[in-house]
């Protein structure tokens, strides 16, 4: 009997739940809004249901799949088994995730933060098949990663050893982080928190030309309305001022690529997240072109995912099919 494993990408916003084959292929996906109640088995019976629905639709019995991968937002709490105080599902303490769908199902669940879900989607379905020092990176809402390290899937004492987002890249610390914390990376170049960046280089006459630029009349010189998507949007229209912050914002993620090579020293980084996907052309050039001034280490290869944003989902399947021995002993 050939067996399928199931794939689980937990999203602040979205819930993505897909069946797919050991080679990769996925047979169906299904994609909902997060249950963002404060009920806190709301997740874990939403996932029940999509992948009741999803067999339904493939004709498949549970028994035939060998067992659920899961990338998920956090912070986890792996030795629990689910979601711990989640920034972006306030009045819930902690969300229970595997052990409902153990007992529900009768099958194995692996449970990772979704970048390390991500990187063993890589690991095993994109290119990163024949490397041994891997690093995914995702610059969406947040920052974040995966890594492998000489073949070996990093988690770190509490599953954490992936939050380069939180890598201080500003001594000074002139901008707080979501996390509560200054200077961190994720501070001034995820989706999330360029805008307050914008503002910061306005505010304190660091950039000109505001006031002839595009944003400014997309806001009317509003500047809460300042978007991410605005600022990449209107460099691609060779807006002489969004051109100027996107320049800068690569500086900085070329210095946190720089740590993140100093730290692992990985042959191959590959990125993806919307910032990246939507922009890549916006993105990775500047990381090439300044990476070298800080790091000591050789450049690796850096290159966009070709997995795109089914990255977590290839990983959640990856998992469900090869379980990482470092994860169980982590969860013990």
């Amino acid at each position: 009997m050939k067996k399928y494993g199931l794939g689980v990408d937990i999203g602040a916003t979205n819930l993505r739940v897909t069946i797919g084959s050991e080679t990769g292929e996925m047979l169906a996906k299904l994609i909902e809004e997060t249950d963002r109640s404060r009920d806190p088995t709301a997740i874990s019976r939403q996932i029940s249901r999509i992948i009741r629905s999803l067999c339904r639709s493939l004709n498949l019995n549970v028994e035939e799949m060998v067992g659920i991968g899961i990338g998920s937002i956090g912070p986890l709490n792996l030795k629990r088994g689910g979601i711990e105080q989640p920034a972006n599902i306030p009045g819930v303490g902690f969300i229970p995730i595997v052990k409902p769908l153990e007992e529900e199902f009768k099958l194995p669940v692996v449970l990772l933060n979704d970048c390390v879900a991500a990187v063993v989607g890589e690991k095993f379905y994109g290119d990163g098949k024949t490397v041994e020092n891997l690093i995914y990176i995702t610059i969406s809402t947040g920052i974040g990663a995966g890594v492998y390290v000489n073949g070996n899937l990093l988690l770190g004492k509490d599953g954490n050893a992936h939050e380069i987002g939180h890598i201080v890249i500003d001594f000074d610390g002139r901008l707080i982080c979501g996390c509560g914390k200054r200077g961190h990376w994720e501070a001034y170049c995820s989706g999330r928190n360029i805008p307050n960046y914008v503002r910061y280089l306005v505010e304190n006459n660091l950039i000109t030309g505001f006031e002839k630029s595009l944003p400014y009349k997309l806001t009317r010189g509003d500047w809460s309305k300042i978007s991410a998507k605005m600022i990449y949007d209107s460099a691609k229209q060779a807006d002489r001022f969004s051109l100027e912050v996107v320049k800068r914002i690569g500086v900085l993620n070329a210095i946190g690529f720089a740590s993140v090579v100093d730290v692992y020293d990985p042959e191959l980084i590959t990125v993806g997240g919307s910032v990246a996907l939507h922009n890549s052309e916006l993105v990775i050039p500047f990381i090439l072109q300044h990476i070298g001034e800080y790091s000591i280490n050789r450049v690796p290869d850096i290159k966009l995912t070709t997995l795109k944003d089914d990255i977590v989902l290839h990983g959640a399947v990856a998992a469900a099919f090869n379980p990482p021995e470092v994860y169980y002993k982590l969860v013990k």
